[in-house]
């Protein structure tokens, strides 16, 4: 079982559908748990407040996760959790940086939104690329 917990501002019209369905399929072919994972969608003066507090960027930035344990630092290994459910952490998008990279590229935004939230997936799973 994988749930997708989503959450968006009533401004940004986006496919829920679609990115909770790519999240779930992607989730069934690399974990084999009970899985939660939290989306949310929200605007850049909340992005770049984030970025800034967490990363000591003071700027927008297009996704950032939070994972709540981060495989790639575990010191011990890997103990199931009470509940039997692997609580992956959180992925934040932003929208307007969304749309902005959609157009550059000439994407559906929706689409690019899927390819971000699938990326900040992957750092929650501990895959991460070098800076």
């Amino acid at each position: 079982m994988i749930n997708v917990l989503f959450r968006t501002e009533s401004h940004y019209p986006v496919d829920r559908k679609k990115i909770v369905e790519s999240v779930t399929q992607s989730l069934s072919k690399k974990v084999k748990s009970k899985t939660e994972v939290s989306i949310s969608i929200i605007g850049d003066r909340l992005m770049k407040r984030l970025n800034s507090t967490y990363r000591k960027k003071d700027t927008t930035t297009d996704v950032l996760s939070f994972p709540q344990n981060d495989p790639s630092v575990l010191m011990a290994p890997f103990v199931d959790p009470p509940d039997g459910i692997l609580y992956l952490g959180d992925i934040l998008v932003s929208f307007p940086m969304a749309v902005k990279e959609a157009g550059e590229e000439n994407k559906l935004v929706d689409d690019t939104i899927v390819e971000l939230v699938l990326h900040g997936l992957d750092h929650l799973l501990g895959i991460h690329h070098p800076e």
